[in-house]
């Protein structure tokens, strides 16, 4: 990897990707200009403070708001590198997709690029967008890999909202950063992201559909759902590269393995050997049809999506960023040891 420029400004340091981000810069030397909701939270932010404390590294705390573009110009001031991160992910439970997750993602990124704009220091912005802004469902490509030409067209305020808001979102920064030609905009679209985290925060969706897995609210069985899935060290290595490499340029998908829930479980009982309650079962589609609902999947998602193959190219991630992928197996294993750790797991006796 080539030389970072410091400080390098992280929005959304405290979040899963975030964090990791951040102690990666911290152990390259860098310094860091990182923006939370509020640095009082401990819960929250301490493990950042812990980070910098034990780094080469300096780390800076701010308080930023997404709605605020003037409360990112000290953030950023000095700064030749901005990593947006920061926007909410929320699959299942949006009541209010326009206010919980649209005008958020599409408005604080607005915000960032605003700011970035009237920082003259900054000369790349590297932006966590998503393999939900690429593509919708799974059957909109009959299993020709999805790469980094195409776009989700799937998504809307009521049909997968997340995905709509990383789609609007990002779309929104090509169109900023092609209005001026100071600095340049590289996006980072991982897939699931799994693996350890630095916080003890569990509130996640990652994590809480890795409990799922061992924690025996699935033992009924796992509906045929494939989908690409990434370690979140290398999503942070690729937020490195994409800052670092001189000619990076794009959109870069990042993910490792397209696995299917089933398979997953199958990994995990291999590991783990009768240690946790996984599911064995498969349900048939027509039974997912039934239960989807309850569940929050659609009728249009399930016929979209289960049991649908996928195919996902992230040979560009390789190529023109040099990343390479940790083993799937250990992204897993270390992220159900972890939890297994903060004592969210009952194993079965």
């Amino acid at each position: 990897m080539m030389p970072m420029p410091s400080p390098v400004a992280v929005t959304g340091a405290s979040g899963f990707i975030g964090s990791w981000i951040v102690k990666l810069l911290l152990d390259e030397g860098v310094a860091v200009h990182a923006t939370v909701r509020n640095r009082s939270q401990k819960d929250k932010v301490g493990h950042l403070e812990e980070l910098g404390a034990k780094s080469s590294g300096n780390l800076k705390l701010f308080e930023a708001d997404l709605c605020d573009p003037s409360g990112f110009l000290p953030v950023f001031a000095s700064c030749k590198v901005v990593m947006h991160v920061a926007s909410p992910f929320r699959v299942q439970g949006v009541k209010e997709p326009e206010r919980e997750l649209i005008e958020p993602a599409v408005s604080g990124t607005r915000s960032v690029l605003r700011a970035v704009n009237d920082c003259p220091s900054v000369e790349r912005v590297v932006l966590t967008s998503s393999v939900a802004a690429v593509h919708g469902d799974s059957s909109d490509h009959a299993g020709q890999p999805l790469d980094e030409s195409l776009w989700n067209e799937a998504a809307s305020p009521s049909y997968q909202p997340y995905a709509y808001s990383k789609m609007l979102a990002e779309r929104e920064a090509w169109r900023i950063a092609g209005e001026q030609n100071r600095w340049r905009l590289v996006t980072i679209n991982p897939s699931f992201v799994v693996g350890p985290s630095l916080s003890a925060r569990v509130d996640g969706t990652s994590v809480d559909l890795m409990l799922q897995f061992v924690d025996g609210r699935a033992q009924a069985g796992l509906p045929d759902l494939r989908l690409g899935v990434v370690d979140v060290r290398d999503v942070a290595r690729a937020h490195l590269l994409a800052a670092s490499v001189p000619d990076a340029e794009g959109r870069h998908i990042v993910s490792n393995q397209v696995l299917s829930f089933p398979e997953i479980a199958a990994l995990l009982r291999e590991i783990y050997d009768g240690r946790y309650p996984i599911p064995t079962r498969t349900v048939p589609k027509p039974l997912v049809y039934l239960i989807g609902p309850f569940l929050g999947f659609s009728w249009r998602y399930v016929h979209r999506n289960i049991g649908v193959p996928i195919a996902i190219d992230n040979s560009k991630s390789q190529k023109a960023l040099g990343l390479s992928y940790l083993p799937i197996r250990q992204s897993l294993e270390d992220s159900i040891d972890q939890l297994d750790r903060m004592g969210l797991i009952n194993r079965r006796r």
